[in-house]
């Protein structure tokens, strides 16, 4: 059973004392009164300063030279705090306090050498020379007897206590109780508080990060048990301390950027290289926040995260792309280079093959943006915009403006996009807005819960009308949009400029 409560038992063990002195109390049973009993722990009881206090005053009220707070084990009785005793404990058989616990009120023996069951007792025939005994019982929350607070004196006492007194050792019997039960509540919890502090630490260590903690200036006062294993070093108390375990490339930036974060009391991330046990040096990512955004009293708590597989992969992807990239620009070039060879010399075609070159350096641009995303993340819908458009003005210095949400958006997607902004871009330069050194472009790109949409405002240029025919151009756009991005298209030809709404899919943008 433990320290957990017990409901309150009838007393079934056969009273020690001879039939007829003693009433057998309803209580609970020796086991369970043992099992109550050692859940106030007497040892770390000993020398408790209020039980003291309580004896002390138990004394002076009864006018009694000595007092104690005895706790009766199965084989001892424990004077855990006593006034004017010598003995700190005797064996249970000859203890007049076991007797006591078992009663209802204060049991008083005005002189034990007179009575036959106590007259033989060690405290009554030896030094001590007791003679009075009062004890007052005390009984635990469970109804289990733990003992008595008792007054002794060598002298004998036929009248016994006063009423007064008798009241009053009641009372500091209840406010014994009262302790040992604080003593037990708070024993129970700091065993709990131990005992999640042992899991969360054993959680803790299990993890496969570095964890650590800080206090105010920095004074780092905790790490898991991951810092030794992966670096085979003393934990660092100050930052200088870390120098020991940061690759030296490193060490000065990321302490810069940490200092500026503790300045600042905001959140820290950073990545750098960590010095393992046997000499090699991994990337790890670097991530502490503070517990209040008042630096002076902020503690802070971080982790460091193995990431060097990633970040190896990310460098060769990078390498990889940059190849592909400029593998892909110089086929662009190859191309763009025979269609103006084949077309040289040929009025007719001429025009024709300036338009293509024209639309396949877009696509190199927009196909060389696509080879630098990230493939674990999108690219910026308003970046790949900024690129198709550079070759009109830069945005937001010129003519040009581009603006509204941000949306991200896949590799698959900037071919298509390439081609309708490109053919949307050189109608303009040609016909429209920006063929006029007062025109305006403004391109917004509005999110929406399942679609993208991107208005195209001309303004300031030339009068325009729609054209009779469709052309290829138009065609193309058209098809891009509802087979490829999975919206539609709309162009409406108003004097002051071209206006055109583009309707993309989420779905067929991020794939």
């Amino acid at each position: 059973m433990g320290d957990q409560e017990q409901e309150s038992m009838t007393y079934t063990e056969p009273s020690p004392w001879p039939t007829g002195t003693a009433p057998a109390p309803s209580m609970c049973g020796e086991d369970k009164r043992l099992v109550t009993l050692a859940s106030y722990s007497v040892t770390d009881l000993q020398g408790d300063g209020e039980l003291a206090q309580i004896a002390r005053f138990a004394a002076q009220l009864c006018d009694a030279p000595s007092a104690a707070v005895s706790l009766v084990e199965a084989e001892r009785q424990v004077f855990v705090a006593r006034e004017g005793l010598a003995l700190g404990e005797t064996p249970r058989a000859t203890s007049l306090c076991a007797f006591a616990m078992m009663q209802g009120t204060v049991f008083e023996v005005p002189d034990a050498t007179d009575d036959p069951r106590f007259a033989d007792f060690a405290l009554v025939r030896g030094e001590a020379s007791l003679r009075f005994y009062a004890g007052a019982p005390l009984i635990s929350a469970e109804g289990a007897p733990l003992g008595a607070l008792c007054v002794i004196d060598s002298s004998p006492r036929p009248g016994g206590l006063t009423d007064l007194q008798r009241e009053g050792l009641l009372v500091l019997a209840d406010a014994v109780k009262r302790r040992l039960l604080d003593h037990r509540e708070t024993r129970r919890a700091t065993r709990k508080l131990r005992e999640s502090s042992e899991r969360l630490r054993f959680v803790i260590d299990s993890v496969p990060d570095i964890a650590w903690s800080a206090a105010p200036g920095p004074q780092f006062d905790y790490f898991n048990a991951r810092w030794q294993e992966v670096t085979g070093m003393p934990a660092p108390h100050t930052i200088e301390d870390w120098r020991q375990v940061v690759h030296p490339d490193d060490y000065v930036a990321t302490v810069a950027k940490f200092q500026t974060a503790l300045e600042k009391a905001d959140p820290y991330e950073d990545e750098w290289r960590i010095r393992h046990a046997d000499g090699t040096y991994r990337w790890v990512l670097g991530r502490a926040v503070p517990s209040t955004d008042n630096p002076e009293t902020a503690r802070w708590f971080g982790t460091i995260t193995d990431i060097d597989d990633t970040h190896r992969a990310s460098q060769e992807r990078e390498l990889v792309a940059g190849e592909l990239a400029h593998r892909i620009k110089n086929i662009f070039s190859v191309i763009i280079s025979l269609v103006s060879l084949h077309a040289r010399g040929n009025a007719t075609t001429e025009a024709f093959a300036e338009m293509l070159s024209e639309t396949l350096r877009a696509l190199s641009r927009a196909q060389e943006f696509a080879l630098q995303i990230d493939p674990a993340k999108a690219g910026d819908l308003k970046g790949l915009l900024e690129v198709l458009m550079a070759p009109y003005g830069t945005p937001g210095a010129s003519g040009v403006s581009i603006t509204g949400d941000a949306v991200a958006f896949g590799p698959r997607a900037a071919t298509p996009l390439a081609l309708v902004f490109h053919e949307l871009a050189t109608n303009s330069a040609k016909y429209g807005a920006l063929s006029a050194a007062s025109g305006t472009l403004v391109i917004d790109v509005e999110r929406g819960p399942e679609a993208a949409v991107i208005s195209w405002r001309e303004a300031g240029g030339p009068a325009t009308k729609a054209p009779e025919d469709k052309g290829f151009g138009s065609r193309l756009m058209t098809m891009a949009v509802q087979h490829q991005l999975g919206g539609t298209m709309e162009m409406d030809w108003q004097p002051e400029g071209l206006q055109t709404t583009v309707t993309a899919s989420l779905a067929r943008l991020e794939n």
